[in-house]
């Protein structure tokens, strides 16, 4: 058993790439915001969200290696003015606003990034180009570390859903999708703890109540996966599943 934790963890670290959920793309097409959000959503998955600077690195990525003003998912709550959400998901945790923002004023309703990457409020009524985020969906069946493997021969990995606003985005995906079966995320069991297959904090949590407590400490089904409602479930990790990559 020893043995075995030893060999996966070494195939975490020999290639561990940055996780998270969903490919940035980059729109080089001036919209004003909900149309730019109709776009993401027809022909991607949203809007980008952000989960941490190294998110806002990505996103520089998509664009060629310079971030480029544009909208994001950011939007405030109809039902708190004060506060902010992600298009499809949740209230915003990381937060990277320009100094003196967000104003909150009458009609910026709607946030922005520019390019030193730091976050505006904005009027939705503004036409700039935009950033999609792109949720990939792997549907070949395969066990976990051959779904892990997958991922990296294309320089990704397998996804971390760090928020809730990384599950609502997926569970849209793969319902868009019609797909019912579960599918493999980034999560593994070793030693006496659930860990993300990048080495992400596990601090956002969405285990499924079906299974009761047997992912607490699990013998046999030590690899995550992801249920249509967006749910984690342990599984065993020569089950054959489709996969999620980041």
């Amino acid at each position: 058993m020893q043995s075995s934790i030893l060999t996966v963890l070494f195939v975490f670290l020999y290639v561990a790439a940055e996780a998270g959920i969903g490919k940035h793309v980059y729109v080089p097409k001036s919209l004003k915001w909900r149309e730019a959000q109709a776009y993401c959503r027809e022909n991607h998955t949203d809007l980008s969200h952000l989960n941490s600077q190294s998110d806002i690195d990505k996103l520089r990525k998509a664009a060629g290696g310079k971030i480029h003003k544009g909208w994001i998912g950011l939007q405030r709550d109809p039902d708190n003015r004060s506060a902010w959400t992600w298009s499809g998901g949740d209230h915003i945790t990381f937060q990277n606003w320009h100094d003196g923002q967000p104003r909150n004023r009458k009609n910026e309703d709607v946030g922005s990034i520019g390019r030193d990457g730091t976050w505006f409020d904005s009027f939705y009524t503004s036409s700039v180009h935009f950033y999609c985020v792109d949720v990939d969906v792997e549907e070949e069946k395969t066990s976990w570390e051959d779904a892990l493997s997958r991922c990296r021969e294309n320089q990704t990995d397998l996804s971390s859903l760090l928020s809730e606003t990384d599950r609502l985005l997926v569970q849209t995906e793969i319902q868009n999708r019609n797909i019912t079966e579960r599918l493999w995320i980034g999560l593994r069991f070793l030693g006496d703890r659930w860990m993300w297959v990048n080495g992400d904090p596990l601090e956002y949590e969405a285990w499924s109540q079906q299974g009761g407590q047997d992912h607490q400490c699990p013998i046999r089904r030590r690899c995550g996966a992801l249920t249509r409602d967006g749910l984690w479930e342990n599984r065993d990790c020569q089950d054959k599943l489709s996969f999620i990559c980041a």
